[in-house]
């Protein structure tokens, strides 16, 4: 077994950010995990320097993978010190909001402002439908703390190696990445911010997801740093949000649609999700968590409404089962909705709201 002494005598040999001192004694290491034969590094640089540095980055990363590991994942970590408050100036450009990976036409958020609303099984479904519309469709699982694409997807397998890059794995049509693939179900993710941010965007720029028309981006529930991070800069299309009809839920929706609208990136709608219940045996509706509450909320925020998906057992029992409703039985009732739902994002982004994102510029 692989510790945290072999990994740092691996890295004697790596010159630290400065070219001189090893990387260990350089102060540069910002976190170290190892997870079952699989290291997780994280190196704190300036941002200014984050391309000269990329061949220390690949060294360091080599040098990990010599211990003969089963996976070695190097980021580089941009913290920026803060600086003199200038004078004032004249007015300038929008602030950048991210930079465009090649071959992705659209990048959208699946979002809810709290957990426990069915957002990952509502985000597998969507981007099964919008495949369905005959889009090139790929899933993100941005939720490194709790990763539900493996059992939603029922992937077992590892992402294979194409250089420096993984390849995102096929299941049901559409293409996947997740922390999930390269750690045990059971693992906890026990990291900071900063290395939760670098894996997220290791996971989403260092994959071959070849030509897609959209990528669909299941983000962690809440409204935190990691959420607000991700937002800044990823080049989001826009954003779906999914909330139950009870009052709680939607207290935590609000709070979503409060930051997609402070880091600009248009809402496109608003899901019902456990709308409501139809008893398998008798046919009644029982409105559980209340019922419209999204619907309001849509009309009060001025977003489109896209749709109620009831709370059926048919949809848990499949979606534990990685076999999703919609792959399974695209002709039911339930699929339908959710293709209703996909043929409203597609519109939408098709109309022009999705954006070009500008290039990045540190000062």
């Amino acid at each position: 077994m692989v510790s945290n002494q072999d990994v740092l005598a691996a890295l004697q040999g790596v010159p630290g950010p400065d070219g001189k001192t090893p990387l260990p004694q350089s102060g540069a290491v910002a976190g170290l995990s190892i997870k079952d034969d699989k290291v997780y590094l994280s190196i704190a640089i300036d941002p200014k320097q984050s391309t000269a540095l990329e061949p220390m980055r690949v060294a360091a990363e080599a040098a990990v993978k010599k211990l003969g590991v089963a996976t070695a994942l190097v980021s580089l970590t941009a913290e920026k010190e803060a600086a003199p408050v200038p004078p004032p100036a004249a007015p300038r450009p929008a602030a950048p909001r991210g930079l465009a990976i090649p071959g992705i036409a659209n990048i959208i958020a699946v979002a809810s402002g709290k957990g426990g609303v069915g957002k990952s099984t509502t985000c597998v479904n969507l981007s099964l439908a919008l495949a369905a519309q005959g889009w090139r469709v790929g899933i993100l699982d941005a939720d490194i703390y709790g990763p539900s694409l493996p059992r939603l997807l029922g992937i077992r397998s590892k992402p294979e190696a194409e250089g420096r890059h993984m390849r995102a794995i096929e299941a049901f049509g559409i293409k996947a990445m997740s922390i999930g693939f390269l750690v045990e179900e059971e693992d906890p993710m026990i990291w900071r911010g900063p290395m939760v941010m670098a894996a997220i965007q290791q996971l989403l720029r260092d994959v071959t997801w070849g030509e897609l028309d959209c990528l669909v981006v299941d983000m962690p529930p809440g409204t935190g740093d990691a959420q607000l991070t991700l937002a800044q800069n990823v080049p989001l299309a826009g954003a779906v949000v999914v909330s139950t009809p009870q009052d709680l839920a939607l207290i935590d929706a609000r709070r979503g649609i409060a930051m997609f609208n402070k880091v600009d990136v248009p809402v496109l709608g608003i899901i019902e999700n456990m709308s409501y219940f139809l008893c398998p045996h008798c046919g009644g509706r029982s409105d559980i968590f209340a019922h419209g509450g999204a619907r309001h909320e849509a009309e009060r925020y001025g977003v489109p409404f896209l749709g109620e998906v009831p709370l059926d057992i048919g949809i848990r029992e499949t979606s534990d089962a990685g076999k999703p409703v919609v792959a399974i039985d695209p002709a039911a009732a339930h699929s339908i909705i959710y293709k209703d739902i996909a043929a409203q994002v597609k519109a939408r982004l098709e109309k022009g709201r999705a954006r070009v994102a500008p290039k990045i510029f540190i000062e």
